[in-house]
């Protein structure tokens, strides 16, 4: 091990070579992680909506409430979990939360009643909120600081390598045979993929290794130029403190009207493009190809994204899925369908990518959990009132236009938004080396 005693860590710890810094070991392991988790929470939903609707004859809006629980539910859970996560660590939450994940996740595919249906993504939303992206992003945070955005892509990518790989095998799946077949065989998949890694790699802090985030030696160039910043990484802050900055607001107003939008088309993107691309199967590989354009996106965006302005990143990223949102719409020739879906991928995962980057950046890494628990809450009810939002207003409408227009418009507001999210000018009320070890905020 690179300072610090391998006895000291996980089992991967005392097998993999020692040369390179231990938390690109996390970041790998955490993309393992959101491959899975988010594989078959995120991606899975546009799969399981269209069977479930039409093998039970339940129309758009009361299938799309299952979506809507569970995106405000697992932010519930993240905004509850959130302050515990940074006083004890992750671990034991993501433990717990994946058992209950993968054994909810294959209930989904018995389900004959709309009331079962809602009581399996309740619990299945509570478990990916302690498994999943609050405790994955207070991981990362905590490992690094000047390589943050990087690191960030890294373990990010596992979100759309789900979309890649296991949206076409679910659909497979439930074309094979039903999700009676598909459900319980990703459910598994869970369970084998995660415990081990949650077991054998993870670490919540590098303080616990010896080791120091972005893997700097104590007093080098790196960690000494980087003093000020990492005294306003170290400083805590109180859900209250927070509340307090328009920095907090504009994030959570963002973020919130973004990601209505942006999880209202994806869900029902696969029933929209369907009769445009002449089969299921080939709307369900939409799904693919934006995941596939988010995996480039996201590890381009990550070697230059700590050295730019995020927030006006962001704005970039907001701008662009509006546009290509609207596009699709209008543009009904397939080739530009492809390519517009293609550039949709290219802005989600960085969305979620930055939602964190922008968190840490302004609240640093002590009180991670309790504020970016809360600034998840909205994102996630964000997340669960669009694909309903959606559903509805096809519904009403008879088609897709109305409602996804009306997404395209609330992406251009959250650009707007977005440029309020400042650094308070308040300064730090403490310095780093008090803070270090003991830090109780969020509570």
């Amino acid at each position: 091990m690179n300072a610090g005693s391998p006895a000291r860590g996980p089992v991967a710890a005392r097998l993999l070579p020692g040369r390179l810094f231990y938390g690109w070991y996390i970041a790998i392991a955490c993309a393992c992680l959101m491959f899975v988790g988010v594989g078959v929470g995120y991606y899975g939903l546009p799969i399981f909506l269209k069977p479930l609707r039409d093998a039970h004859g339940w129309s758009d809006t009361q299938v799309s409430v299952a979506p809507a629980i569970y995106f405000t539910v697992s932010g519930l859970t993240s905004a509850i979990v959130g302050p515990y996560v940074d006083r004890y660590g992750p671990n034991k939450f993501m433990l717990i939360g994946t058992v209950v994940n993968g054994v909810s996740a294959a209930f989904i595919g018995l389900v004959d009643q709309l009331w079962q249906l809602y009581l399996v993504y309740f619990i299945f939303a509570v478990a990916f909120g302690m498994s999943s992206s609050i405790a994955v992003n207070a991981i990362m945070t905590r490992w690094f600081v000047r390589r943050r955005a990087l690191a960030m892509s890294i373990s990010s990518t596992g979100v759309s390598l789900g979309g890649v790989i296991l949206a076409p095998v679910a659909s497979a799946l439930v074309e094979s045979g039903g999700l009676e077949l598909a459900t319980p065989i990703l459910g598994a998949l869970v369970l084998f993929v995660a415990i081990p890694v949650i077991l054998m790699v993870l670490v919540f802090d590098p303080e616990q290794m010896g080791l120091k985030p972005d893997g700097d030696p104590p007093g080098s160039h790196a960690a000494m130029s980087g003093r000020t910043e990492l005294a306003g990484q170290y400083r805590p802050w109180t859900r209250t403190e927070a509340m307090r900055t328009v920095g907090f607001w504009a994030i959570l107003v963002a973020f919130l009207l973004v990601l209505v939008a942006q999880t209202g088309y994806i869900i029902h993107q696969v029933n929209f493009l369907e009769a445009r691309l002449g089969s299921r199967n080939e709307a369900a590989f939409t799904i693919s190809v934006t995941a596939f354009g988010s995996i480039v996106a996201r590890l381009v965006v990550g070697i230059f994204a700590d050295g730019v302005d995020r927030r006006l990143l962001t704005v970039i990223l907001f701008v662009v899925q509006g546009t290509a949102i609207l596009l699709i719409i209008h543009i009904e020739n397939v080739a530009a369908t492809w390519a517009l879906t293609l550039i949709f991928g290219l802005t989600i995962g960085n969305i979620y990518m930055m939602q964190s980057l922008i968190v840490g950046e302004i609240f640093g890494m002590v009180s991670f959990g309790a504020i970016f628990g809360l600034i998840s809450l909205a994102g996630q009810a964000g997340s669960g009132l669009g694909p309903m939002g959606v559903g509805w207003l096809h519904d009403q409408t008879g088609g897709y236009t109305v409602p996804f227009t009306v997404t395209a418009v609330l992406t251009y507001l959250a650009a707007i938004a977005i440029l309020f999210a400042r650094p308070s000018k308040e300064p730090a009320e403490a310095s780093a080396g008090a803070i270090v070890g003991g830090a109780t905020a969020g509570k």
